[in-house]
């Protein structure tokens, strides 16, 4: 039988490096691990973690295809990062000049979250667990 240990990390495929290693390092407040650049890709591979646990590939590649549509496309849907207080969050982020969808609470847990996007409008979550 399989044993899973725990998620090992997350990839995520950014069509501007630049702008997105800032928005997850800067605005997010993610530590390097790794930066590596893979020449005979034309990739940069930035190595994420959160609080020492490694957590983000961050990726570029030339001319990667468009997401197929969102929200409900099939694959991931988003990603979910737990916050003590979601109001705070959204005021961090709205300093750094990214939006929020409005605060909501999950109708069976009675916790609060909130979406907003990535620089290539990859969906992701804030969600309060206090």
């Amino acid at each position: 039988m399989l044993h899973l240990q725990h998620l090992h990390h997350v990839a995520i495929i950014c069509t501007d490096y630049a702008a997105s290693k800032r928005f997850y390092t800067e605005v997010l407040g993610l530590s390097i691990v790794r930066e590596v650049y893979r020449a005979e890709r034309d990739s940069w591979k930035l190595d994420l973690a959160l609080q020492g646990q490694y957590l983000i590939e961050l990726f570029s590649f030339p001319g990667p295809p468009p997401r197929p549509s969102r929200p409900e496309a099939a694959g991931l849907r988003h990603l979910a990062f737990a916050v003590a207080d979601v109001e705070a969050a959204v005021q961090h982020l709205a300093r750094h000049g990214v939006t929020c969808e409005p605060v909501r609470t999950d109708e069976y847990t009675g916790r609060r979250f909130t979406f907003f996007f990535d620089p290539d409008q990859l969906p992701l979550e804030f969600y309060e667990i206090g």
